[in-house]
């Protein structure tokens, strides 16, 4: 199934604004996320989901918003997918709980129906 450029970016903040909120709500620390083996599988399914869907914006939608980093957003994606085993678990942490509240700010705008 194709989706729009909108559908993507509503996608994209779902599953951030999901990921972000189970982690508070189960009070889930940087250390934990790191010595926890099933926590990191949980984290990485919403991640590549996000990163697919950046991926496929259209490049006009990208541009338009560049202030997002969408390369970096489907890079992580691809890290995830095709190298597994080399996973810096210390940059997912980062990503986690410094990068998704950011690009959850920057995504509000843009959604849609929230």
């Amino acid at each position: 199934m194709k989706h729009s450029d909108q559908q993507r970016i509503n996608k994209i903040y779902e599953y951030s604004a999901k990921l972000y909120k189970y982690i508070q709500d189960n009070g889930i620390d940087k250390e934990t996320l790191l010595s926890d083996f099933s926590l990191q599988w949980l984290v990485t399914t919403p991640l590549y989901n996000m990163g697919e869907h950046a991926y496929n914006l259209s490049t006009e939608y990208k541009l338009k918003h560049s202030e997002i980093s969408w390369n970096m957003i489907a890079g992580l994606r691809h890290r995830l997918v095709h190298d597994y085993e080399g996973i810096n678990w210390t940059i997912i942490a980062d990503v986690v709980f410094t990068e998704i509240p950011v690009l959850l700010e920057q995504l509000k705008p843009l959604v849609e129906d929230r």
